[in-house]
């Protein structure tokens, strides 16, 4: 056989070889997990997350505003904290509004890591990097209650009816303790 018929059956043979050992362990029992039949259940909620999202849904149906989970996926902007913390996406319910409204709860485990996270998120939004991620009349709202950091924006240049979510801000504003924000 030529060096180039030889180069040409290894190839074939490390196929041939892969594909018995394949064989084999399906063989063996351990063959691929069947599919998924259902629907993935939804990550867990901790209780401080949902004792915030109580207060958030008290404060906004005193004010005549539904909270609702969010079903589309949302990631705002973040500060690298904020990005592994597990969290809570809910929406506040503008009618004329559909495409804003949302509020992130995030739960840091304990009151002081959760200013620590909110913090730099303050920081992180004042800053170019933080700023360019969101329109440039964005207005923030970052409160915390307890362990949880609770984060919003809103724009009124991208709102239908820009007194809908200057409410929601304001009300947003009345919940927990305030993380002031230094905007331009």
């Amino acid at each position: 056989m030529t060096g180039t018929g030889r180069r040409a059956v290894v190839p074939a043979g490390l196929a041939l070889a892969s594909a018995l050992l394949l064989a084999a362990c399906w063989g063996a029992g351990l063959a691929p997990p069947p599919a998924p039949s259902g629907p993935t259940p939804s990550p867990s909620v901790s209780a401080p997350m949902e004792a915030a999202r109580v207060q958030l849904e008290g404060t906004l149906r005193a004010a005549g505003i539904s909270l609702v989970p969010e079903e589309s996926a949302y990631r705002p902007a973040e500060s690298p904290s904020l990005a592994v913390a597990p969290r809570l996406i809910v929406r506040a319910v503008l009618p004329d509004d559909p495409a804003q409204g949302r509020i992130v709860v995030y739960d840091l485990g304990d009151p002081q890591a959760a200013y620590a996270a909110a913090r730099e998120m303050a920081v992180y939004l004042a800053t170019g990097p933080g700023r360019v991620q969101f329109a440039p009349d964005a207005r923030f709202v970052l409160r915390l209650i307890g362990p949880t950091v609770i984060f919003s924006t809103w724009s009124a240049a991208n709102a239908p009816d820009p007194t809908e979510g200057a409410r929601l801000m304001t009300l947003l504003e009345s919940v927990g303790i305030g993380v002031p924000i230094q905007q331009t």
